[in-house]
């Protein structure tokens, strides 16, 4: 099965490095993976130029510094030096009229979206799908539906409906991400290799009946997966999870969207 993992973060001065993230893919048969730049973080040499020295197997998501006057032609820029995408983060001040997100549209590039369900769920979001349609955008964290401890989890879900109406713009994907990122830690904590969580809510169910799962990509957050129930499970548990077993709806959640959506071979 071809296993593309469509967030991780790595760096030279915070996360891990690249090399300990090359560790993992081989260890658990990643073949590709897109680096997410960090939060408050806008020198993005890094990145690109681990995808240069790995050949195919790393695209890179940048982040544009706020600051910048000069967005569009820095977008431009580093396009040019080999970035894939770009991150923008719309539970902070952000300008839905900016130019930029035409721009990447325009060079081919994808905007990674961070936000909480409701900022998904916001008519100022909304409207920018609809003033670009030629751009494609990831929803990152399945909208931030549920993370852990917190009441998004709970019925009925109201607040993750209405951020899973973006499923109905075509040019929209949303990542997949491990259950430890969605439930709670178990306590007690039984021992076996088995799966640990019961009543796990339908989270993933409500994405694929709103996005489809041509438009549902895995993505572990390495590094931030390891303090929870760690890389290999953060794969195991989403690529064995019940819901996904029907015909070749796994394949594409765990490697074929994302290979189709970000460039990578599919093979």
């Amino acid at each position: 099965m071809l296993i593309v993992d469509s967030h991780c973060h790595t760096g030279s001065n915070w996360e891990e490095p690249i090399e300990t993230l090359l560790y993992q893919m081989n260890a658990n048969g990643v073949s590709h993976i897109v680096l997410i730049q960090y939060e408050g973080y806008y020198d993005n040499s890094y990145l690109i130029d681990c995808t240069k020295r790995y050949g195919n197997r790393f695209k890179a998501v940048i982040m544009l510094n706020p600051a910048d006057k000069s967005r569009t032609k820095t977008l431009e820029r580093l396009h040019k030096e080999g970035a894939s995408g770009f991150r923008v983060l719309i539970r902070e001040e952000w300008d839905a009229n900016e130019p930029v997100y035409e721009v990447a549209g325009k060079l081919g590039m994808v905007v990674s979206v961070m936000g909480n369900s409701e900022h998904f769920a916001d008519a100022k979001f909304k409207k920018l799908l609809d003033r670009c349609p030629d751009t494609k955008f990831c929803l990152e964290h399945l909208c931030r539906a549920a993370k852990a401890g917190t009441d998004y989890a709970k019925p009925p879900h109201d607040g993750f409906k209405a951020a899973l109406e973006c499923g109905k713009w075509p040019n929209t994907t949303v990542k997949v991400p491990g259950l430890g990122e969605i439930i709670p830690r178990p306590r007690p904590f039984l021992p076996g290799n088995d799966c640990p969580w019961t009543n796990i809510p339908p989270l993933y169910e409500m994405a694929m009946e709103a996005f489809g799962v041509q438009r549902m990509m895995w993505g572990s957050n390495f590094p931030p997966c390891a303090r929870l129930e760690g890389y290999r499970h953060a794969l195991e548990w989403v690529r064995d999870y019940p819901a996904f077993q029907k015909s070749d709806d796994v394949e594409w959640i765990m490697g074929k969207s994302a290979a189709k959506f970000w460039g990578f071979p599919s093979q």
